[in-house]
């Protein structure tokens, strides 16, 4: 259970939410018959040593509710309160959504993101706002909303959730505590309004680091979440603390730095008219920065030997430290079961 009262979510998220909150992809067995335990603990541990605040734990992968709720079991056990887990309301339906923040809660989760299904598919905002009403009612975790285009709500508002829906979010539910504010991406227009509207109530985060860091220059955001800023090793978390610092040159010189990295990280940015992340691809970044890798599920994305040499090579241009490990070594994991 959270270690705050479902009203004191807000506060909570103000003092405890910050740094940079990254995404650990649950590791399987070989066989792909369960999750695999040793795997998702040295991912946890990676995490740790790389500077993160904590993570996303990704349920958009084809898991269980059970296997999930075991996923996150795990991995709060082996973080010890030393990471913020969050928990990926991304299942099927609103139930079932609501049903696995009941078990990452009672699993110890602190968090919620809550992105929308594609089978839901709202006919006026106002369906948008019942869908995200239920779910704020049902739990007690801090929820963190995420407007975005891939929700399709543009055709409601061009920033992807109305000013007006989020202020009505807000003032009916105490546990909206975070705004992740990529409306109208690729503008940061949403975000710029977001911040002006309502940083001053809520905390307001946008997750990618080549516009929060430099974002971080004008405005001082707390928190960066959530996205797969472990491509990047710890330059992230690391530019961070400088900017939140004023060291806000030494933050650039690293932001710099990340140049052929985040120019193959916009590779991975969901295209080809799926709009679906590549987790198999974030699951190979992560690899290539020391955590465990391992094979998913089907459905899952494919990658290619030459999209796989195309993010080593960034790496290594951007001075990154990457694993002396061949690609072959990837679908083993480090931690094989």
């Amino acid at each position: 259970m959270p270690e705050y009262e479902k009203s004191d979510a807000r506060a909570w998220a103000r003092e405890s939410m910050r740094g940079v909150i990254d995404v650990i992809i649950p590791s399987f067995k070989k066989d792909l018959t369960d999750i695999n335990e040793a795997g998702i603990r040295h991912d946890v541990r990676r995490n740790i040593e790389l500077g993160f605040a904590g993570a996303l734990l990704v349920s958009e992968v084809n898991i269980t509710l059970s296997e999930y709720a075991r996923f996150v079991e795990i991995a709060a056990h082996e973080a010890d309160r030393r990471q913020i887990l969050v928990y990926h309301a991304m299942f099927n339906t609103l139930e079932e959504n609501i049903e696995g923040a009941r078990l990452a809660s009672a699993a110890g989760a602190s968090a919620a993101l809550l992105p929308y299904p594609p089978g839901f598919r709202p006919r006026a905002e106002e369906d948008v706002r019942r869908y995200t009403a239920a779910f704020c009612d049902a739990t007690d975790l801090a929820v963190i909303l995420f407007p975005l285009p891939f929700w399709d709500f543009e055709r409601f508002s061009p920033a992807s959730m109305s000013m007006d829906l989020i202020e009505r979010l807000m003032t009916d539910h105490p546990n909206v505590a975070v705004v992740k504010a990529e409306g109208g991406y690729p503008s940061i227009a949403g975000f710029a309004q977001v911040w002006r509207r309502f940083a001053d109530e809520v905390v307001v985060t946008m997750p990618l680091e080549f516009e929060a860091i430099p974002l971080m220059n004008l405005v001082p955001m707390q928190l960066i979440a959530t996205s797969n800023t472990e491509y990047f090793g710890d330059r992230v978390p690391r530019a961070v603390k400088l900017a939140s610092e004023g060291s806000l040159d030494a933050a650039m010189d690293l932001y710099w730095s990340m140049g052929p990295a985040r120019a193959a990280n916009a590779g991975v940015a969901p295209g080809g008219g799926t709009n679906v992340v590549n987790r198999a691809a974030w699951k190979y970044q992560a690899w290539l920065s020391g955590y465990n890798g391992g094979p998913l599920r089907i459905p899952t994305g494919r990658l290619l030997d030459k999209q796989m040499a195309a993010f080593r090579k960034a790496l290594v241009d951007s001075g990154i430290e990457v694993t002396g490990d061949g690609d072959e070594a990837f679908l083993e994991g480090r931690m094989p079961a």
